[in-house]
């Protein structure tokens, strides 16, 4: 099985599910339902909930077993409760200059710098 898309592919909308098949019934199930909560979410992001839960919390230990710093870990963290209140303001998008000032006061490092900025 493959991983679970969360935007359109093509336009980076929404996606809905339309099918639903159990395994081991054969039972399908069609209909319009919502991925929910988790469609607002990057795969890399659901990535880092899951890693998050499985650290109970523990922001600390989720960036070392991703292989980044603490303060990447942090601000990755902030980009998806951002995502997850549908965040739209300047806070969730800021400007490049804003994400220099952060990586200069050692908010974020180095990657997430650039990661950030390709994204402005």
């Amino acid at each position: 099985m493959r991983a679970l898309l969360t935007r359109d592919p093509l336009t980076g909308g929404e996606l809905i599910v339309t099918r639903l098949k159990g395994l081991e019934s054969g039972i399908v199930i069609e209909g319009q339902f919502s991925l929910g909560w988790p469609a607002r979410l990057t795969p890399e992001q659901l990535e880092y909930v899951y890693v998050l839960v499985l650290y109970r919390g523990n922001v600390q230990k989720v960036a070392a077993a991703l292989g980044m710093a603490y303060n990447t870990a942090r601000a990755r963290l902030d980009d998806i409760v951002a995502a997850l209140d549908g965040v739209t303001s300047a806070a969730a998008h800021p400007s490049r200059l804003e994400i220099l000032d952060r990586h200069a006061a050692g908010e974020i490092d180095f990657e997430e710098t650039l990661r950030r900025l390709r994204e402005t």
